[in-house]
């Protein structure tokens, strides 16, 4: 039986009628840029993250990029973030010429140390980036230390739209805003690009929706150089229905990482496998292990039709484009030894009892020499 690390025809088959509609309202409308269809997106998901603003944006990255425009993030400031994110978290800050400093992971959760942060921030600060990574949020400490340090939070929420901390507050609702992403392998994902900012700040959300339309607040009048980072109408219809199916999908995966536990444990693999924290509001974007002799565990699962995949391979300070700020190997050990052991496993809603059986079953021959 092969077990594909993501397979969206399952999601695609049981809300069919519902998409098909949606689509259809569109394209009656020809009204496919912004409006209405984005408007209502906007409003619905901001009651699902609790927060009083939501501004759909182009994707997670531009929500990153328009977040960090509209702290007037300019050349010579610095940006505290994590090594060990996707590319895109410290690629925004490098776009507008400002500098990511980067501090090191905790080892059970993958997200940045609050112990480590406050010796990151100094005089040039402008913000934190925390990433909550594989839909579980970061430490609550995180925005303690930078309120203390007088900082902004920009909560990185690419991969956790649902997800809670451990004070029971929603990713996205807690710093000065939060920036998702609904690529279409995401827990809650479009047909294609699309994004989105949280805040509860008015202000902040009357910027970033100037700045989606090229800063311009008066059509052809603007105050403020901004960007293309408009949300399509298509995407927005779309994500207002799977909107409505989010919970139970990220009831499913937590449901999945719960027998994986079971099965792993079951089949002796604690030596060789560590499964992820198993925090309350953790809502699996991904479901990743800490795997002894990784890369051959990949390589014997792809032969028989297993699906997996490395999250991240190479931590941010050693990628080339980031050369000439001197960073090195050792100098974030938790995050060099994450990349060398992660591996995610299949964790989407639709899988089977059996499917999560032959992912066990292959881990167990691979370690076992059957």
């Amino acid at each position: 039986m092969n077990v594909p690390l993501l397979d969206l025809r399952g999601q695609y088959a049981a809300i069919r009628g519902e998409i098909d509609e949606a689509i259809g309202r569109v394209v009656e409308s020809q009204y496919f840029i912004l409006g209405p269809e984005v408007t209502a997106f906007e409003e619905e998901i901001a009651t699902f993250c609790g927060v009083s603003r939501a501004i759909g944006v182009s994707s997670g990255t531009d929500a990153l990029l328009v977040a960090l425009m509209a702290l007037d993030v300019r050349p010579g400031d610095e940006i505290v973030t994590t090594p060990f994110t996707f590319f895109a978290t410290a690629g925004v800050i490098a776009r507008l010429g400002a500098r990511p400093v980067f501090v090191d992971i905790e080892a059970e959760t993958f997200n940045i140390d609050p112990g480590r942060l406050a010796d990151a921030i100094g005089p040039r600060t402008r913000a934190v980036v925390p990433v909550h990574l594989y839909g579980q949020c970061v430490d609550p400490d995180v925005y303690t230390v930078a309120a203390g340090a007088g900082v902004p939070v920009v909560e990185d929420a690419a991969q956790a739209i649902g997800a809670r901390d451990a004070d029971g507050r929603s990713a996205g609702a807690v710093g000065l805003c939060g920036c998702f992403s609904f690529f279409p392998t995401k827990n809650l994902g479009g047909f294609g690009d699309a994004g989105l900012v949280t805040t509860n700040d008015d202000g902040f959300a009357d910027l970033v929706e100037i700045l989606r339309v090229h800063g311009g607040e008066q059509r052809y009048h603007h105050r403020r150089v901004g960007g293309n980072f408009r949300l399509d109408a298509l995407q927005a219809a779309v994500l207002r229905v799977k909107l409505e199916h989010l919970r139970d999908w990220n009831e499913a995966r937590r449901r999945n990482a719960d027998r994986y536990r079971a099965l792993i444990a079951d089949a002796g693999l604690d030596a060789d496998v560590r499964t992820p924290v198993d925090a309350a509001g953790h809502i699996y974007h991904q479901f990743v292990i800490r795997a002894r002799n990784r890369d051959a565990l990949r390589n014997h699962l792809r032969d028989r039709g297993i699906g997996s995949e490395v999250y991240y391979p190479l931590p941010l300070h050693l990628q080339e484009c980031f050369s000439e700020m001197g960073g090195s190997a050792g100098d974030y050990p938790v995050a060099e030894a994450a990349a060398r052991e992660v591996l995610a496993l299949p964790i989407y809603p639709e899988l089977t009892e059996d499917q999560l059986g032959v992912v066990v079953d292959g881990i167990a021959s691979f370690y076992r020499g059957t």
